[in-house]
């Protein structure tokens, strides 16, 4: 939580350097913003010169609650932000994967954050598209990780509602799998272009959407990262190549193979999807087992048939809000690849199987 002498800033203009210097706790002599946006939650990165001369970094990336006050609103009663702020104050030490060095992770009962974290872009790291000629090597490589991270949560009782961890599973995390008003927006936007198997994925969706979540939430636990698209991954020169992963408002309890379903279903070009995802989801069941996780590839393939259907309903609310969210390009191009996959996977007839 946030100490009381620390009030939370609501804007970029509230974060001044004898702020950021309470939060540090190192002295800042100023502080210079640099670039500034606001989304699903505001992000600024900020120049700053240190009162003691002594090194430190030049830049630095802030993470605070949306600067639109609907959205901010909004981002408040899912608790997104609020968990985010908890994932780098008290799980982002433990995790072995790459995410961004936390400086400061602050945050109060009214839903109020700020994060200061490691300026990536200045950390040298890049950030992959699916244009990318190595997206298939770096898509591997995402795969081995998000196996490592769940892995060494796997069946971990710290994360059970009540336990330790167990705020992982509160706020947005609770409407895992319920459709909302999104996706038969999306049906009316592009239903009619996209074919049969996207409408009936999405009359699932609206018609049976309890069952639909429970299907979806089946499978051992361990801690996902929730919301791992390509948007929300770096890759680290310095480190190899080594794939990391930010963003993590969406982080909770829920079967592994969610994440890597998402990552692959949305994100990977159609082409290079077809041609690597049987490797990728091995390379993830042999990563699993070299951290004594036992998993057989035909269940982890089965799995995955079934979970990229939220990787589709993901992509598809996020198209169906037009730029609210993400740019129109983008959001299209994840659905438009989310559909895809589920057509190559026959996703439909494995969730009506596993419905019933």
């Amino acid at each position: 939580m946030t100490p009381p002498e620390l009030p939370i800033p609501v804007d970029v203009e509230d974060v001044t350097a004898e702020w950021l210097g309470v939060a540090l706790g190192r002295a800042v002599a100023g502080i210079a913003v640099v670039d500034r946006h606001s989304g699903t939650t505001g992000r600024a990165r900020v120049a700053l010169r240190w009162a003691d001369g002594a090194p430190g970094p030049d830049t630095l990336f802030l993470k605070l609650a949306p600067f639109d006050p609907d959205q901010r609103a909004f981002v408040a009663r899912a608790g997104l932000g609020v968990a985010e702020a908890r994932f780098y104050a008290e799980l982002a030490s433990e995790v072995p994967v790459r995410v961004p060095a936390v400086y400061a992770s602050h945050w109060d009962e009214a839903g109020r954050y700020a994060m200061v974290l490691e300026d990536l872009g200045a950390s040298g790291c890049r950030f992959p598209r699916p244009r990318d000629d190595d997206i298939g090597d770096t898509a591997g490589r995402i795969v081995e990780e998000l196996a490592r991270l769940h892995a060494r949560f796997w069946g971990d009782h710290r994360l059970e509602p009540g336990a330790e961890l167990g705020w992982v599973n509160a706020g947005s995390r609770v409407a895992f799998g319920r459709p909302g008003p999104y996706i038969p927006m999306a049906v009316e936007r592009f239903g009619a272009e996209l074919g049969p198997a996207f409408r009936r994925l999405a009359e699932l969706y609206t018609t049976r959407g309890p069952e639909v979540a429970a299907v979806l939430a089946a499978g051992p636990p361990t801690l996902v990262h929730g919301d791992a698209h390509l948007g929300n991954l770096f890759v680290d020169g310095a480190a190899g190549g080594r794939p990391g992963f930010f963003d993590w408002a969406m982080v909770w309890r829920a079967t592994g193979m969610r994440d890597v379903a998402y990552v692959l279903g949305n994100s990977i070009p159609t082409d290079v999807r077809r041609a690597g995802e049987r490797e990728w989801i091995a390379r993830y069941v042999a990563t699993l087992g070299e951290h004594g996780v036992a998993l057989t590839e035909r269940d982890a393939w089965e799995q995955y048939r079934v979970l990229v259907a939220y990787a589709w309903a993901s992509a598809t609310s996020t198209a169906a809000m037009g730029g609210l969210w993400q740019a129109e390009r983008v959001g299209q191009g994840g659905m438009r690849r989310a559909t895809a996959t589920i057509e190559d996977l026959d996703t439909v007839a494995a969730l009506e199987a596993a419905l019933g």
